[in-house]
């Protein structure tokens, strides 16, 4: 009987751990597949296969190597004959009225040497572009027929853009545009021009040797301010821009930590008795933080209006919310015992505060306020392009113009060596503070003192 119970009972656990088996299996390959049939749903549902055919590489091309360069423009008003050149097309960057770069050659016909052959020539009645290999495009505009394009005979190759109003060539060399009221060459160098100086300053084009010598001679003062009110490249504006992102990261942070240290100590068991009290301060930092900091940050932006504050309201809303969740259980987790150590020597409540339960979460506290400063100051590039303040709007205008890349390389750099920075400068304070680290001197100090 005993033996046939035993049995049954060995029988039993066996169908047990089939069971679990069993269900270990249905978990171990279910949730792949489960994965899986998402992904294919997400492949299809946003038509990923039709995107390599929607996708327009020579946009692409094109804009990536905006960044790294930049395009000299050579434009004739067809109404006047008058021509100009500019860098980026800008009044900034225009040349002086008979001055052109050297492989520009002004005169009743304009001659652009494009190099390899290439020739554009602005007539006075007609436009000619050289082209090797294929032959000579010339375009006649007109206000009443539009432009008049003669091209070799065949085939129109499709680097040529022909319409009744405007003919268009891209070639390696650069590209030549025609419309009825201008005509206008864009040629590519390498490079970020007028970077350093203007075309106005008496410092642009001199190599670093000859600004050194000058520098040398008393003109530093000079040199550093033509590049530092350089209208093209506005570095004083940018300077500014970066001090305003992290001017509303710090004030953001630092007065989320303050109010929400306050706070915490509301939504805490050992510190406030009242559940009411804690239940309503834990849904206030639900609250906040369960909105996004851009959502508070076009909800500030109606109420104050743009710029760098309203950055920084919005940075200090969501982060009360989130520091006040991270305070309050770093402060339950205190050892009470150090509180009872402190008390014990006759400590008043604000010194037992002070000196056992301050140093406990101290470390938890510095660490959490410098990791999201270093968090907030990306946070403000992109807060900073709504409210209208800081390095993020200069790169959204930059964006929106759709003409200068190399200024968006330009904000994007430095907002990368902007966090580099403040990720260095949190990682070095939280030692300093946190772990008490010291300089080598003073170790090698307190080594010779031991001894």
């Amino acid at each position: 009987m005993s033996t046939f119970a035993t049995d049954l009972s060995i029988d039993e656990l066996k169908a047990e751990a089939d069971r679990l088996f069993s269900r270990k299996r249905l978990v171990n390959f279910g949730m792949p597949a489960l994965m899986l049939a998402y992904l294919a749903y997400v492949f299809f549902a946003f038509d990923v296969a039709g995107l390599a055919g929607r996708a327009n590489w020579e946009n692409g091309k094109t804009l990536v190597a905006d960044s790294y360069s930049y395009k000299t423009h050579v434009a004739r008003d067809n109404r006047n004959g008058e021509v100009s050149v500019s860098i980026e097309g800008e009044r900034k960057g225009t040349y002086p009225d008979g001055q052109a770069p050297d492989w520009v050659a002004l005169g009743a016909t304009t001659v652009i040497d494009l190099e390899d052959g290439h020739v554009v020539r602005f007539g006075p009645e007609t436009v000619e572009y050289d082209i090797p290999g294929y032959g000579t495009v010339r375009a006649t505009p007109t206000r009443s027929a539009g432009v008049q394009p003669e091209l070799p005979a065949g085939e129109v190759p499709d680097w040529i853009n022909v319409s009744k109003n405007r003919m268009a060539i891209t070639t390696d060399a650069g590209r030549l545009t025609v419309t009825r009221n201008r005509s206008e060459v864009f040629r590519y160098f390498t490079g970020w021009e007028l970077f350093w100086f203007t075309l106005d300053s008496p410092y642009y084009g001199k190599s670093p040797s000859q600004l050194a010598g000058l520098a040398a001679s008393g003109e530093a003062g000079s040199i550093l301010n033509d590049f530092w009110t350089n209208k093209m490249w506005r570095h004083q504006d940018v300077a500014w821009a970066i001090f305003e992102t992290i001017l509303m990261a710090f004030l953001g942070t630092l007065g989320a930590g303050m109010i929400a240290l306050s706070m915490a100590f509301l939504a805490t068991r050992n510190f406030n008795p009242l559940k009411s009290v804690r239940f309503l301060t834990r849904r206030v930092f639900d609250f906040v933080r369960g909105v996004d900091a851009l959502i508070w940050t076009v909800v500030l932006a109606r109420a104050f209006g743009p710029g760098p504050l309203t950055g920084a309201l919005a940075i200090l809303v969501t982060d009360t919310g989130t520091f006040g969740k991270i305070f309050s259980e770093a402060l339950e987790n205190v050892d009470q015992k150090q509180i009872e150590g402190v008390q014990s020597t006759g400590a008043n409540a604000p010194q037992r505060y002070r000196f056992g339960m301050i140093p406990q979460v101290t470390p938890v506290l510095l660490s959490q306020l410098l990791y999201f400063l270093e968090s907030n100051t990306r946070s403000a590039t992109v807060i900073g392009a709504i409210t209208g303040g800081g390095i993020g709007l200069l790169l959204t205008q930059a964006i929106i113009t759709q003409k200068d890349w190399e200024e968006v390389a330009y904000y994007i750099i430095l907002i990368i060596l902007m966090v580099m920075l403040m990720d260095w400068f949190s990682g070095w304070l939280r030692r300093r503070l946190i772990q008490g680290e010291t300089s080598p001197k003073r170790k090698r100090a307190k080594v010779a003192q031991a001894v």
